[in-house]
């Protein structure tokens, strides 16, 4: 990682830390923009060259996702293959988020702050239509299939983050990448 990246990862690092600090202290709700910024350190608009909002600062996983998504070089196959290489995809992601981000915090905000999953579910929605969207002219798939495609992996994160943040709500959360396997075996089985 270059100097500007690792900069760039430091300051995202600091808006995130400040937004659940003061998110857990205030709530949703009251906790402002201006509030992160000087928490974090840096002014309004620096906070939004890094995040759009303050939920999208709570969850920078979910730009992640999008990014490698997008970012990434499918092979054509059938939609099975293609479901296993997005599945792979965020695999990467959902490791990278608990490794560098604060998962467990995040997971009890998810909890906590019913805002969030709002602000969750639209980031899938735009997700889903991208990825579509890339499928299609990457793949030359067929609109059903890059949808459900899409959707399959979507929903895959999804379900990971919420059932880590059920466990971790009961006290009996573990590794949260056991559960993400749990969730792709019980899609195979399926």
């Amino acid at each position: 990682m270059g100097i500007r990246q690792e900069h760039r990862a430091r300051t995202m690092q600091t808006i995130q830390r400040a937004t659940l600090d003061l998110i857990e202290q205030r709530g949703l709700e009251a906790t402002t923009v201006g509030q992160i910024a000087e928490r974090a350190g840096i002014s309004e608009r620096t906070f939004f060259r890094y995040c759009s909002s303050k939920e999208a600062a709570v969850l920078p996983g979910e730009q992640g996702v999008r990014d490698a998504m997008l970012a990434a070089n499918f092979e054509s196959g059938t939609l099975r293959e293609v479901i296993a290489q997005l599945l792979e995809v965020c695999r990467r992601c959902f490791a990278l988020e608990v490794e560098h981000n604060e998962f467990r915090r995040i997971s009890r905000l998810l909890i906590s702050e019913p805002e969030l999953l709002s602000s969750v579910a639209q980031q899938e929605r735009e997700l889903v239509e991208v990825l579509r969207n890339k499928l299609e002219s990457q793949l030359g798939m067929q609109r059903m299939q890059a949808l459900l495609a899409a959707e399959i992996a979507t929903c895959s994160w999804r379900v990971s983050w919420q059932s880590f943040a059920k466990l971790e709500a009961d006290g009996s959360a573990g590794d949260p990448m056991a559960v993400f396997e749990q969730v792709v075996a019980e899609l195979r089985a399926i």
